[in-house]
């Protein structure tokens, strides 16, 4: 019978971490319905296996001022990952380094639209921009620099 119990035990927390890691991986995005760079920020999380669930809407500030952001942070579309929020054009690769560093933070942000950051390629062009971190402040670090 402690086997069994044992047994049971292990099993359901291997399926805990199963969807610990799953949820680790679901991102929801919110963005204007018309919004191309925002479809290739989406398909740029995809192409990274991020699961993705978007939402169009014509009115992103009530969900802008929920995440924290000034407008000095914004960009063109808001995501949620984990109790993080992620503004703009965030690299894939720096979402899956905050998730792992799991900093106190509100989350990430590019602001504005940098040409060359993910969503926003137009050949080689790229400017240099960089991922801020942010609290709930508004306070910023700078999380990445590119190029």
């Amino acid at each position: 019978m402690k086997l069994k119990a044992l047994s049971l035990a292990l099993s359901l927390a291997f399926s805990n971490l199963a969807m610990a890691a799953e949820n680790d991986d679901k991102i929801t995005v919110y963005k204007s319905p018309s919004c191309g760079c925002c479809g290739d920020w989406v398909k740029h999380l995809e192409d990274n296996d991020f699961d993705v669930e978007v939402h169009d809407t014509d009115n992103l500030n009530p969900i802008k001022r929920e995440a924290g952001l000034t407008p000095a942070l914004a960009s063109c579309h808001t995501a949620f990952i984990n109790g993080y929020a992620i503004e703009g054009h965030v690299p894939a690769s720096d979402i899956r380094s905050l998730i792992e560093q799991a900093p106190k933070a509100r989350g990430l942000t590019v602001p504005g639209m940098p040409v060359g950051s993910p969503g926003m390629e137009m050949g080689d062009s790229q400017d240099s921009y960089q991922v801020l971190l942010y609290n709930e402040e508004g306070q910023t670090r700078v999380f990445a620099e590119y190029p």
